[in-house]
């Protein structure tokens, strides 16, 4: 049995009550400590209830209260003088540590908010468009925010915000997170391309439905599922499995068997642009890609939204569209939008 000893506010009770007993004073103890410090510090009631915005009787209350809270005298007062008991030192001095850093914290967190880029941010990608644009831009980032650092996370999975604690996430295709605050950078536009020496023996298919007569090479996403080729016909949106040769569940690896001659896929056009700008594969299909998929720049919140986090969004989303991603669709980047 456990000894329970119980001051006026309940500051020394036993254990089963002190946070209800804490909790029933908090905002009186809050207000008195803080009243208590600015007399301490100001050696005035008068010039402390100036600092703190109240009148000279409030803060008067304030320490009273206190002093009531914990059985102790805390102030010698006179009608010039306002000065610390020995109890009040060592109160002070216990008091003045906590008070520091709350302050501390305070305009720690209202630097993040508003002061220079800086701290720690992590960053999740899908693993094609990562590799590809995304990292090669970390560099030129880093040396324009030195104070940043940034961990980057590459994963074809959405990312979990909370669970992964993401700052802000690279997402392809279709937004239908409504919880979350997404940007698109590009259009994400399919296409389908194949090798020179594959075209010179098999050609290329001039219709989808010519696509049967071909090697088709697909790709199985982490949840299993096979990815289905994307068209735009008659301004509607139509998808195809095609029949394949070879399947794998690496986009990389889709990419080297075309290259290869084994075969066309249906490829995102920032994994094979610089291919086919050097003629090294050939499109197919060109009037057929859809427009309606993109990549999208997202985060969680507008409000109170870090400095680090903001300047990050801004640097990407200029320097993303500002890259040769083989716009063949054409139009502008939709603006910043909630995701639907």
């Amino acid at each position: 049995m456990h000894q329970t000893v119980t001051s006026q506010c309940g500051f020394r009770v036993g254990t089963a009550n002190r946070a209800d007993a804490l909790s029933s004073c908090f905002a009186t103890s809050y207000a008195g400590i803080i009243a208590f410090m600015a007399v301490a510090t100001e050696g005035s009631f008068v010039r402390a209830g100036e600092r703190l915005g109240i009148g000279r009787s409030a803060g008067s209350r304030s320490g009273q209260k206190l002093e009531e809270q914990l059985s102790t005298r805390l102030f010698l007062r006179t009608t010039r003088t306002t000065n610390l008991t020995r109890e009040g030192e060592r109160f002070f001095e216990n008091c003045n540590l906590g008070v520091t850093q709350i302050v501390g914290a305070m305009n720690d967190m209202l630097d993040l908010r508003n002061g220079p880029p800086r701290g720690m941010l992590r960053v999740c990608s899908t693993v094609g468009f990562g590799r590809k644009v995304v990292a090669p831009l970390l560099l030129k980032f880093s040396e324009a925010y030195p104070e940043i650092s940034v961990d980057l996370l590459l994963d074809d999975r959405p990312a979990n915000f909370a669970a992964d604690q993401v700052d802000v996430a690279f997402r392809d295709g279709y937004i239908e997170d409504s919880s979350i605050i997404a940007k698109q950078l590009i259009p994400m536009q399919m296409v389908v391309c194949a090798a020179p020496a594959y075209v010179q023996k098999r050609g290329l298919p001039a219709t989808l439905d010519e696509l049967g007569q071909h090697d088709c090479i697909n790709q199985r996403f982490t949840g299993g599922r096979v990815a289905e080729w994307e068209f735009k016909v008659d301004g509607q949106l139509r998808k195809v499995l095609p029949t394949a040769r070879l399947t794998f569940n690496d986009a990389d690896l889709v990419l080297q068997a075309v290259r290869d001659g084994r075969g066309i896929a249906q490829m995102p056009a920032h994994q094979v642009s610089d291919y086919l700008a050097r003629g090294e594969l050939v499109m197919a299909l060109h009037q057929h890609v859809p427009s309606d998929r993109g990549h999208y720049i997202s985060y969680l919140c507008r409000q109170h939204l870090p400095t680090r986090i903001r300047v990050f969004v801004d640097f990407m989303t200029e320097q993303i569209r500002a890259l040769d991603l083989l716009q063949l669709a054409g139009g502008d980047a939709a603006p910043e939008r909630l995701a639907a």
